[in-house]
C-alpha cells in the first residue's frame, strides 16, 4: 500500500507536511509496509491536504481536508478493509475533476513531481524521441501549427509563427525560453505545473529547440517560487543523468541543456523584452519592438520565449497530433485552457477546461458558485492586464476573441470572482495601484499617467470625488493605451475602463451621493444600531477595537460615530441583525 500526500504549495500551506509526518510517524511506530510519497497539487486546493491510499491492486481511494488525526484513522481503515468515509473525497468534487480536460494538468496531483521515472512511465519523453527519430524541425513545426497552439501566458500568439521565426533567423546559437515569471494577482497556473510536472515543460522546451535549432534553454522563475525552483533543479539533474539533457540526445545531432534564473519578483517581467534585459543583468526593462526577440533577443541572438502552460501542452500535442488538440475549443481558440479560481468563489483552485466554454460553467459549474451564496457581481480576468466582466455577460464564451470584445483578456489564466460585496471602484484602484507600483518607469505615460489615475480612484474611494473626475479618468485611461511602450502600459487602465463600462453608477454614487453601495470604503460606510432589534447582549462592544459602542445589558447599545473606526466588526459578531450598515 502507499500513501501520496499532496504537496504542492496550497498543500504544504494547508498542513500537509504536517500530515506526512505524522503518517510516517505512525507507520514507523506500528512496523506496517506502506510507502508515503508526495504529488503536485491535483487542483482542488479547497480540500487541501489530500491524500490518496493506492493499494497494491492499483485501486485508488481519495481523501480531503485530512490532518494530523484523521490520517492514522485512515490508515486503520485502509489496513481492515475499509475506507473512512467521512474524509473520502466529495462525489460531485470527483466528478468535476473527472469531467476536466486535462493536458497541461495531465500528471498534476497523479505523479511524483521529484521522481522522474514517474513521468517516463506516463509516456514522457517520448514525444522528443518521436522528434530526433521521425520528424524534421519543419514537419514538427508544421504539427505546432495545425494544433493552433497559442501563448498561454496572455497574448494569445501562434506558437508555431514564434518557433518558425525563430528558426528562419541566421544564427547559429538560438536561446529557447520558458517565462515562468507569472505576477498576476490571483494566477498561480504555471506555478502549479512546475511544482508538479517540472518535465513536462523541460520536455516541451526540448521540442521547441530541436524545432529552432536551439541548444541552451533558460528558464526564468521568480524567487518567490521556492518549491517550484528545487522541483524543476531536481528534474533537470534527473534529466541531465539520463541523457535527455546535454550532448547528443538520443543518439541524434541534437544536443540541448537548460538552466533556471531567479527573477527578483518584477511584474514587467512578464514581457519578453524586459525579461530578456533581466537575464543580461540589466534592470528589467521593455525594448522597443521590432527588432523582436527571434531576430535579436538574449545576447542579440535569435531568442523564443513561450510561458510554462504553453510548454505543457506540447509534448501531448506531437504524441497525440495537432488535430486532436485542435478539434477542442472554438475556430479561434484551440485546444484547453487552465484557469485559477480565486476570490468570492466556493471550490477556489486550478481547473483545465476546453476552450469555447461559458464564464458561467467555470465559475457555477466547476467553482461551485458564489461563497455563502451571495449574488455574484463580476469577474476579473487577466489580472491588472485584464478587465471586469459583470454577471450579465457570463455566457461569454472563453475565447480571445470574445473575451476581448467585453474589454477584457483571456491573459495568464486567472479569474477572480466577486460577488455583491465588492466595490468595483475600489477594485479598479486596487489593480491600479499594482500596475503603478510595478511599472518600470521607462515611459513617462505609464510612469506618470497610471499615478495620476491612481490618485484619483483614491480620491474617489476616500469620499473626495468630483465633477469630472469620470471623464479625466476615462480621457488619461485612452492616453495610457494608446501611447505606452509595452504591454504593461497599454493594459493598465482595463480594470479602469471595464468597471466605468459596466459599473459606471458605482462611480457616480462614490463622487455625487458620497455613497459606496457595497459599504467597503470605509469614509463612506456609517455604523448604527437599530434600537428595535437589538437585545443588548453586549457582543459588539466586547468586540469593538475602538471602544465606540456603548449600552448596558439588555439595553439596545449605541455607536459613537466619532469613535468608530469602520473596522466592522461589530456588524460581523451581531446575530440579531441589529447592526446597520449605511
Amino acid at each position: 500500500m502507499k500513501l501520496v500526500v499532496g504537496k504542492g504549495s496550497c498543500g504544504i500551506a494547508a498542513g500537509a507536511d504536517k500530515v506526512s509526518d505524522a503518517a510516517e510517524k505512525y507507520i514507523a511506530e506500528k512496523g506496517l509496509n506502506i510507502n508515503v510519497t508526495v504529488t503536485g497539487c491535483i487542483g482542488m486546493c479547497y480540500l487541501e491536504p489530500i491524500v490518496d491510499v493506492i493499494k497494491d491492486s492499483g485501486e485508488k481511494t481519495t481523501y480531503v481536508k485530512v490532518d494530523t488525526n484523521s490520517i492514522t484513522e485512515i490508515i486503520e481503515s485502509e489496513l481492515a478493509g475499509k475506507t473512512a468515509e467521512k474524509y473520502l473525497i466529495p462525489e460531485e468534487d470527483k466528478k468535476s475533476l473527472e469531467g476536466q480536460t486535462r493536458i497541461a494538468l495531465r500528471n498534476c496531483g497523479i505523479i511524483n513531481p521529484e521522481d522522474i521515472n514517474e513521468y517516463i512511465s506516463r509516456g514522457g519523453y517520448k514525444a522528443i524521441e518521436k522528434c530526433v527519430k521521425e520528424l524534421t524541425p519543419e514537419q514538427v513545426i508544421e504539427i505546432i501549427k495545425v494544433s493552433g497552439l497559442a501563448g498561454r501566458g496572455g497574448a494569445g500568439f501562434p506558437t508555431w509563427f514564434k518557433w518558425q521565426a525563430a528558426r528562419n533567423s541566421k544564427g547559429t546559437k538560438k536561446y529557447t525560453i520558458c517565462n515562468a515569471d507569472e505576477g498576476d494577482p490571483g494566477a498561480f497556473m504555471d506555478r502549479a505545473v512546475i511544482e508538479g510536472d517540472p518535465n513536462s515543460v523541460i520536455e516541451g522546451m526540448l521540442v521547441g529547440a530541436y524545432a529552432m535549432g536551439s541548444d541552451e534553454g533558460i528558464v526564468y522563475v521568480r524567487a518567490e517560487y521556492p518549491l517550484a525552483i528545487k522541483r524543476l533543479t531536481n528534474a533537470i539533474k534527473q534529466a541531465r543523468e539520463k541523457g535527455l539533457l546535454g550532448k547528443n540526445i538520443f543518439g541524434s545531432d541534437f544536443s540541448f541543456d537548460i538552466r533556471i534564473k531567479a527573477g527578483a519578483g518584477a511584474f514587467v517581467c512578464g514581457e519578453e523584452t524586459a525579461l530578456i534585459a533581466s537575464l543580461e543583468g540589466e534592470r528589467g526593462m521593455p525594448r522597443l519592438k521590432p527588432p523582436f526577440p527571434a531576430q535579436r533577443g538574449f545576447w542579440q541572438k535569435p531568442s523564443n520565449i513561450n510561458n510554462v502552460e504553453t510548454y505543457a501542452n506540447v509534448a501531448w500535442i506531437i504524441l497525440n497530433g495537432g488535430e486532436k488538440f485542435a478539434a477542442m475549443g472554438t475556430p479561434d481558440s484551440k485546444g484547453t485552457k487552465v484557469f485559477a479560481l480565486t476570490g468570492k468563489i466556493k471550490k477556489g483552485g486550478l481547473v483545465e477546461i476546453p476552450m469555447g466554454a461559458t464564464i458561467n460553467h467555470v465559475i457555477f459549474g466547476v467553482g461551485g458558485g458564489i461563497k455563502n451564496d451571495k449574488k455574484v457581481k463580476a469577474v476579473q480576468m487577466g489580472g491588472p492586464s485584464g478587465g471586469c466582466i459583470p454577471a450579465e455577460l457570463f455566457d461569454t464564451l472563453i475565447d480571445y476573441k470574445k473575451l476581448s470584445a467585453t474589454g477584457a483578456i483571456m491573459g495568464s489564466g486567472g479569474m477572480v470572482v466577486m460577488d455583491e460585496t465588492t466595490c468595483m471602484v475600489d477594485m479598479a484602484r486596487f489593480f491600479l495601484d499594482f500596475t503603478c507600483k510595478e511599472s518600470c518607469g521607462k515611459c513617462i505615460h505609464c510612469r506618470v499617467g497610471t499615478k495620476r489615475m491612481l490618485e484619483i480612484l483614491t480620491r474617489i474611494t476616500e469620499g473626495k470625488g468630483k465633477d469630472g473626475d469620470i471623464e479625466l479618468l476615462e480621457s488619461l485611461a485612452n492616453e495610457i493605451k494608446s501611447s505606452a511602450l509595452c504591454g504593461l502600459g497599454q493594459t493598465a487602465p482595463n480594470p479602469v475602463l471595464t468597471t466605468l463600462k459596466y459599473f459606471r453608477n458605482e462611480y457616480e454614487d462614490h463622487i455625487y451621493k458620497h455613497k459606496c453601495t457595497a459599504h467597503q470604503c470605509k469614509n463612506l460606510v456609517m455604523y448604527s444600531i437599530d434600537k428595535n432589534k437589538c437585545v443588548g447582549c453586549t457582543m459588539c462592544a466586547k468586540n469593538c477595537p475602538a471602544g465606540a459602542i456603548s449600552g448596558t445589558v439588555k439595553e439596545p447599545h449605541v455607536i459613537d460615530t466619532e469613535k468608530c473606526i469602520k473596522c466592522g466588526k461589530c456588524a460581523t459578531v451581531c446575530k440579531f441583525g441589529a447592526v446597520v450598515v449605511d
